[in-house]
């Protein structure tokens, strides 16, 4: 069996290919595995000429996961344009699996100095007010290592919100 990337004959192990199926996983080499989670290497990742056009969706999607990280790549671009996915596999390459993204009540993906709206009257704890159901906070602030968690300014005081007490403006 080889890297259904690069074609290795190296040892192989079962990459998960989130955001699909339950279980799909693609036979990697040590190398494409630990690039994908690092940093990639241009030049080694031109083997996703042949191997997007792989029978096998997971490997379809997950090459072209890759060509979007390579975007600044001509080649990668215009291996993009050929890329054909049906509708099923089209869909679960953009569904990425975020599991650290910070997220609203809603659902909606939330980015360092957003506008949210409280969706909840919130109590402050260590200030004596009540930060009300309405509010507009502005510019807010991501907790990067917690993705229910976001600062921002309420009433002059700097607090940490909920996620869940929140929808993005």
């Amino acid at each position: 069996m080889t890297c259904a990337l690069c074609a290795a004959t190296a040892p192989l192990s079962d990459f998960p290919v989130t955001g699909g199926p339950e279980g799909a996983n693609v036979p990697l080499c040590a190398s494409c595995a630990d690039q994908i989670t690092g940093t990639l290497d241009p030049d080694h990742f031109r083997c996703l000429a042949s191997s997007m056009w792989s029978e096998d969706p997971a490997t379809q999607v997950l090459a072209a996961r890759l060509l979007a990280r390579l975007s600044d790549h001509d080649w990668a671009r215009d291996l993009a344009d050929q890329l054909w996915l049906d509708d099923t596999a089209r869909a679960w390459a953009d569904n990425i699996a975020e599991p650290s993204a910070h997220r609203d009540s809603n659902g909606v993906p939330l980015q360092q100095g957003d506008t949210v709206v409280l969706i909840k009257d919130l109590p402050v704890k260590g200030a004596n007010f009540t930060a009300k159901r309405g509010t507009a906070v502005h510019r807010i602030t991501l907790v990067q290592d917690n993705p229910a968690h976001i600062e921002g300014r309420v009433e002059g005081q700097r607090i940490v919100i909920l996620t869940e007490f929140v929808k993005k403006r």
